[in-house]
């Protein structure tokens, strides 16, 4: 079932609804949407809950505000309160993928008092730094291409990703593995993202063409500079939050994610044991890589149905 619901400042989230029972609020990441929990809204609802996947701001059916500003951690949390007060519910356990997982573990320390539980994939929690975050990106990447540098320019990687959004789309979904590095960090020699991003002749199996006809159809419909602007917010998230220097997830938690994803190499999850105050699991699919939920749904759902059953 599709809903779609209003927030306090008027945007409105498309949210895929399946199942009655806890909520279970799974939030995606880029370029994703609410249809990359395709595999886990059905199991979750056979398993007795009420699974809610949205659109995020920016993303498929949901409104694109055009500032940046709008795309800040306080709008992205909001939304996903804004999502449990509309189903009238006081608490809900959230799950997050790639930038969703930084959504729900800010929410998680924002707002513990709405968080049952959170469960972050493929990008472990990242403690508050001490300084801002394009700082040290400008002195560890000074003579490198990274991708999250790239993506701070307004209309640059925003033209580049659009202007062919199949060949975007099937270098990202197919091309972020372990060994596959370049596309996010390389060296600086002049090309974008896309031009990194392999295309392989065949989808890998998990990868239908419908599922990837899905995924541009959207795209090339709303653009990608929604998406994009989650990223040009990352020093206005640190300037925005002072208060949680040195602070810690108290939930019960849980990370998930791919041995390939290269995304644990940049991100090393062993760092978010000591900030994880009821971390009870950290599971690691063997051969997956960075769009794990989607690539082994089966392991995946296992984990994630244990751990619900555990709180």
């Amino acid at each position: 079932m599709e809903r779609t619901i209003a927030t306090a400042d008027g945007i409105t989230l498309r949210v895929t609804e399946e199942g009655s029972g806890p909520p279970v609020v799974l939030v995606h990441g880029f370029p994703e949407l609410g249809y990359s929990w395709r595999h886990q809204l059905p199991a979750l609802a056979a398993a007795g809950y009420r699974a809610l996947a949205p659109d995020m701001r920016g993303y498929g059916g949901s409104s694109r505000p055009e500032r940046v500003e709008d795309y800040d951690v306080r709008q992205l949390t909001g939304d996903l309160l804004a999502l449990l007060d509309e189903l009238g519910e006081e608490r809900a356990v959230f799950v997050g993928h790639d930038w969703g997982s930084s959504v729900v573990w800010n929410l998680a320390l924002l707002h513990p008092e709405r968080v049952a539980a959170v469960c972050g994939m493929s990008v472990p929690f990242t403690p508050r730094s001490r300084r801002l975050p394009s700082v040290s990106w400008a002195e560890r990447y000074a003579d490198r291409f990274f991708y999250i540098r790239y993506f701070q320019r307004p209309g640059v990687a925003d033209v580049e990703l659009a202007a062919d959004p199949a060949r975007t789309m099937r270098g990202m979904l197919c091309g972020l593995r372990a060994g596959d590095g370049t596309a996010l960090i390389g060296p600086d020699d002049g090309r974008g993202v896309v031009e990194r991003l392999p295309q392989p002749a065949d989808l890998p199996d998990w990868l239908t063409r419908s599922d990837l006809d899905h995924y541009v159809a959207e795209f090339a419909r709303t653009g990608f500079t929604g998406g994009v602007n989650w990223y040009r917010n990352i020093d206005r998230n640190w300037e925005l939050t002072p208060q949680l220097a040195g602070a810690h997830v108290t939930v019960p938690s849980l990370f998930l994610a791919g041995t390939a994803d290269p995304v644990l190499w940049m991100t090393p999850p062993e760092r978010q044991v000591e900030y994880l105050d009821d971390l009870r699991g950290r599971v690691l699919v063997e051969g997956a890589g960075h769009w794990v939920q989607q690539e082994r749904p089966a392991e995946v759902n296992a984990a994630l149905l244990e751990f619900l059953q555990g709180l």
